[in-house]
């Protein structure tokens, strides 16, 4: 799991993952199903991630471990946690389980507020390894976990982990912030949960707004009901042509197979499985993988 940390070490800003990121929810609800993603409606608590100097070290640690285990729905995986001194914030051998080693950097030791965080990172990677769901890219199977860690539940962790001020900059894991606050976003629009009470960052909190911000976006694209007069007006344009608009869009045109008609693709603002519904005025399009009902305007 990787860490920035240092004073002058920089931090990724933006949405620099953002298709992956897209592609990673896609896979979440091919594999686990829509009633598999909404059995995770609960988020990881605040108060189960509460780790402090007075609790002993290795008994706290696998506390918070095992409510991480209960809040990924892992009932039968046992967390080994060891405190060790090394680059990366953590580690996990994956094997056949039920037992799993977690290694964490030494510093958490003392810097315990973050454990949880690390740990989040690292349990789901159990789970992905469980559901034998992973990317060919070793790069993007990481982008993947934590896009995972964060839809399921567990990963505001590590937004909240991010910190960058005068003499702090950390982020854990391999999303930016603002790419977590999306998914988180994507997440609370969902099931209803909005998680920004329990930030303690303040900036992550900021990056949390700016990813909310696009994740609002997506449930405003042509040809949603919802999308504004400036998009309106872009989507008819091209749906006189039948073209997609110069500077790329989310919706793309093509023929029906079976006659002259047109049909439009777009992704679903839940699940971002591209849709193909008729050319033909405002109707109801049901999206198939995450079975969410969409007010379309064609």
């Amino acid at each position: 799991m990787e860490k920035n940390g240092g004073r002058g070490a920089p931090i990724e800003h933006g949405f620099p993952h953002l298709a992956v990121v897209r592609a990673s929810i896609t896979a979440l609800f091919r594999r686990m199903s829509a009633d598999g993603i909404r059995a995770y409606a609960t988020s990881f608590s605040p108060a189960d991630a509460a780790f402090d100097a007075s609790d002993d070290l290795h008994l706290g640690a696998q506390r918070v471990a095992s409510a991480m285990v209960r809040a990924l729905r892992l009932p039968d995986a046992r967390m080994v946690v060891a405190f060790r001194p090394m680059e990366e914030a953590a580690t996990v051998e994956l094997a056949a389980g039920p037992e799993y080693f977690i290694e964490v950097n030494d510093r958490f030791r003392t810097r315990r507020r973050d454990l949880a965080a690390a740990l989040s990172h690292e349990v789901t990677h159990v789970l992905l390894h469980r559901l034998e769901l992973a990317f060919p890219d070793p790069a993007e199977n990481e982008i993947l976990t934590d896009t995972a860690a964060a839809y399921l539940g567990a990963g505001w962790l590590l937004l909240d982990a991010y910190r960058e001020d005068a003499l702090t900059h950390q982020r854990f894991g391999y999303l930016t912030p603002e790419e977590f606050g999306y998914v988180l976003a994507k997440r609370a629009a969902l099931m209803g949960e909005d998680p920004s009470p329990w930030f303690t960052s303040p900036r992550a909190y900021e990056a949390y707004v700016r990813g909310s911000a696009l994740a609002a976006r997506d449930r405003r694209r042509a040809p949603l009901a919802a999308a504004g007069p400036l998009a309106r007006r872009r989507y008819a344009k091209a749906r006189r042509t039948g073209t997609t608009p110069p500077g790329g869009s989310a919706y793309r045109f093509e023929r029906e197979p079976s006659g002259p008609g047109l049909r439009v693709s777009f992704p679903c603002p839940v699940c971002e499985q591209r849709l193909r519904i008729p050319v033909g005025g405002r109707l109801r399009a049901r999206c198939g993988l995450c079975r969410t009902v969409l007010e379309c305007d064609t």
